[in-house]
């Protein structure tokens, strides 16, 4: 069932078949978003793209393939990654963000959606955890600066941080399938900029290791 999309690298920029491809991706996204993992399929997937199913079986051959690209695409996309001045308040603007963005009904469907493909798939799996980290990775700039401006020692692991803001929203979301509001944000800003302070995320043989930032 894990079958890997067909290879769309070498398709002409804005010829047919990339056409039909983005019109898929279109489509399986809108229906994610719909009826989540258990109700996509690749008949649903072709009738609200117009793309013959045939064409469908061919070239991504299961719903889980249909999936896996899609969320190549999501990896490709930039994040607005906050730059107030100060660490705190950029890790207070991020949390925000993300808890407005997930706080989204057909958003929330989509990420629920392609997690539980994720939990199904192995190749589902490994393509979110490459979007998770793409986003971690961007991110991962507010605390390149704040080093830069004496906030936090050298060294200090950003991509840490930034996993630590978003850890507890996505816990909400998924696990304990609550309310994605502004107080999980600021919480979850307030604890991960506390514990980046403290040198928490500083490794122990870092040269600043035992030198956290100002308050």
């Amino acid at each position: 069932m894990d079958a890997k999309p067909h290879a769309t690298g070498a398709v002409r920029p804005g010829g047919r078949t990339a056409r039909t491809r983005a019109a898929v991706l279109a489509a399986t996204r809108e229906e994610l978003e719909a009826g989540g993992y258990a109700g996509l399929t690749l008949e649903k997937v072709a009738e609200r793209s117009g793309v013959h199913l045939a064409t469908l079986y061919r070239r991504w051959r299961t719903v889980e393939g249909l999936v896996v690209d899609l969320l190549g695409e999501m990896g490709k996309t930039e994040i607005p990654v906050p730059d107030t001045g100060s660490l705190k308040d950029d890790l207070r603007a991020l949390a925000l963000d993300i808890a407005a963005v997930y706080r989204q009904p057909r958003t929330r469907a989509l990420v629920e959606g392609v997690v539980a493909a994720a939990v199904r798939s192995p190749q589902a799996s490994t393509a979110w955890a490459t979007v998770i980290a793409e986003r971690n990775r961007l991110a991962s700039r507010i605390i390149d600066r704040a080093a830069e401006r004496g906030e936090l020692p050298p060294g200090t692991d950003g991509i840490a941080v930034t996993s630590a803001v978003g850890a507890p929203i996505y816990y909400r979301l998924l696990v304990a399938r609550g309310p994605v509001d502004d107080e999980i944000a600021e919480s979850a800003a307030a604890a991960a900029y506390a514990a980046a302070l403290s040198g928490v995320f500083t490794p122990s043989d870092s040269p600043a290791g035992d030198s956290p930032g100002p308050p």
